[in-house]
């Protein structure tokens, strides 16, 4: 099956600046911004805006934030970005980059002028409430390393023969098929590319789930199924959802993925059938 077909000739992607030679403005410009309509891969997945089948967000870190002062001194600020999954876009990364990076030359009164200035772009590009908090670079609790407890897949011996997309590689354990578990398991193997550049996107992957037990192997396979498969960040982890509930069925079910920055700025996903907002922790790949 062609995971692709519903992208090809998006005129939606046609106008990104992404895979495009781009000027550098250090001149603040909101109209850098570019806009991806969740819709060319929620299309797919049988998910329209008032059936989504989860909860969640897409929090992203910026690492490369700075502006000036009014006395023309530079600022600098680690950020966090929110934005609602059931906002009708995603903001494409490249025009986030260079839109955070038109800020250098810029002067603001004040932090809070950045970050509300922030707050109202992001929130009129996704079509939808974003929230932007800015932290001092020496002091930013989000990006603790994460200590969560998780059973790690990464050390089982599979042999792999699928390097793209292959959901029906997912099963439930047939030696406790009737057992009902509650597991959070953790694999570092995720990689998938940039959808128009085909660069690759490297992540770990967190799934929390309760229901029958899924097979670890079986699951590990799927995850690495992802290594030639083309998709933003945000799609991926839709995708792996929606195959997991489609395969395994459990009763409640989390996915996290960890993404490592590029740019300046990394990418967390994070959907579930809860209605708990993203864990604040970062993984030390970050």
């Amino acid at each position: 099956m062609n995971y692709m077909s519903h992208y090809n000739n998006a005129s939606e992607l046609d106008k990104l600046t992404l895979g495009k030679t781009t000027n550098y403005t250090g001149q603040y410009n909101a109209s850098l911004l570019q806009a991806v309509p969740r819709s060319l891969n929620r299309n797919e997945l049988n998910i329209t805006a008032t059936t989504l089948p989860f909860f969640g967000e897409d929090v992203w870190y910026g690492y490369e934030l700075s502006w000036l002062n009014q006395k023309g001194k530079p600022v600098v600020a680690l950020a966090e970005f929110r934005f609602p999954c059931q906002s009708p876009n995603i903001v494409e990364s490249k025009s986030f980059k260079l839109y955070l990076n038109s800020f250098n030359q810029s002067k603001f009164d004040s932090i809070a002028s950045v970050e509300n200035i922030l707050q109202q772009d992001l929130s009129l590009i996704a079509g939808d409430s974003a929230k932007v908090t800015l932290y001092k670079v020496t002091n930013c609790q989000p990006l603790a390393i994460d200590t969560a407890e998780a059973l790690c897949l990464d050390e089982l011996d599979v042999e792999i023969e699928h390097y793209q997309l292959k959901p029906d590689l997912l099963q439930l354990s047939t030696t406790q098929s009737n057992a009902e578990v509650n597991e959070h398991l953790v694999s570092h193997l995720l990689k998938s590319n940039c959808l128009i550049t085909n660069q690759p996107d490297w992540a770990s992957i967190y799934i929390s789930y309760q229901g029958q037990k899924i097979d670890h192997q079986s699951l590990l396979k799927y995850l690495i199924s992802f290594r030639q498969h083309n998709e933003f960040h945000e799609q991926c982890v839709e995708r792996i959802f929606c195959d997991i509930q489609k395969y395994c069925q459990p009763q409640a079910l989390t996915v996290y993925a960890r993404y490592t920055r590029r740019g300046g700025l990394d990418i967390n996903p994070y959907r579930t059938t809860t209605k708990n907002k993203a864990p604040n922790a970062r993984t030390l790949r970050q």
